[in-house]
């Protein structure tokens, strides 16, 4: 059964820096495309960053210069470095991980910027 846990949530003043990072277990890591995606209350939960399975990332507008996506297969571990956070990146994060015949979530964690 493949799960996903994700860690490294918490709560920072706007300016700081915080590292998310995804361990997922019972699967073939590499065969999948990873993301980030987060979820603030009252709004759909939106993609964040994406990793696929040959290394291409893809930023949304917003985290582009602030958030890097990385990926190791042999520890099958994502992270998601999120420097120069602002309070609209109070959000839950999720990890993702799919591929053509499945689609994974995490339990998400909690990220809280404060002004």
């Amino acid at each position: 059964q493949v799960q996903l846990v994700e860690s490294g949530g918490g709560l920072v003043q706007a300016g700081g820096s915080l590292r998310l990072s995804c361990v997922v277990s019972g699967s073939i890591f590499g065969f999948y495309d990873m993301g980030w995606y987060r979820q603030a209350p009252g709004k759909r939960r939106d993609l964040v960053a994406s990793i696929t399975s040959g290394g291409t990332t893809n930023y949304v507008d917003s985290v582009k210069g602030r958030f890097t996506i990385s990926r190791d297969n042999g520890k099958k571990t994502m992270t998601l470095q999120m420097n120069n956070l602002e309070p609209e990146d109070t959000a839950v994060y999720y990890c993702n991980a799919q591929n053509r015949l499945h689609n994974y979530w995490g339990q998400g964690t909690q990220v809280t910027v404060s002004s």
